[in-house]
């Protein structure tokens, strides 16, 4: 797999995420500066409450640039047959339902990608999942967490 195209296609739905909570950001401010907003008693918080909604939203929006920040710089290392797992890993976990894909990165996990006819799921080392990939090698076998057990996965790629 081009590691290329994973930053591409990573890039892409974080630009587009990007451009959907900027409008979504900019409807909250000028809810929040809207003379309909403002407080008709003192019990009346509508004002506040937008407020605090333009605030959140700012803030996702400064972390979403963040991310993109991230993966443009972001080092895609090949990976040989036996080294460890680490930040940029390309990795292929076998369960009981097959072989699913996952993209070890810094930031933006929950992020689903699609490339080179396979679907991706970015996982970060801050994630269980990802704490548990980091350092491991091909066929080792790592627990995943799932519906109220733990999944036992083998790793059957590694790119």
């Amino acid at each position: 797999m081009k590691k290329s195209a994973l930053r591409h296609a990573i890039l892409q739905k974080l630009r587009e995420e990007l451009a959907r909570q900027s409008k979504a950001a900019a409807l909250a401010r000028d809810e929040a500066i809207s003379e309909e907003s403002q407080p008709e008693n003192k019990w009346d918080t509508h004002s506040q409450e937008a407020a605090y909604l333009a605030e959140g939203q700012a803030k996702l929006v400064g972390e979403i640039g963040q991310n993109i920040e991230h993966y443009e710089t972001l080092v895609l290392p090949d990976f040989a047959a036996d080294a460890p797992i680490a930040l940029g890993a390309v990795v292929g976990l076998e369960g009981s339902d097959g072989t699913n894909w996952y993209f070890v990165g810094p930031r933006a996990g929950g992020v689903e990608i699609d490339v080179a006819g396979r679907r991706l799921l970015v996982v970060t080392p801050l994630s269980p999942l990802g704490r548990e990939l980091l350092g491991k090698q091909l066929g080792e076998v790592v627990a995943s967490p799932g519906r109220g057990s733990m999944a036992r996965l083998r790793i059957v790629a590694l790119e």
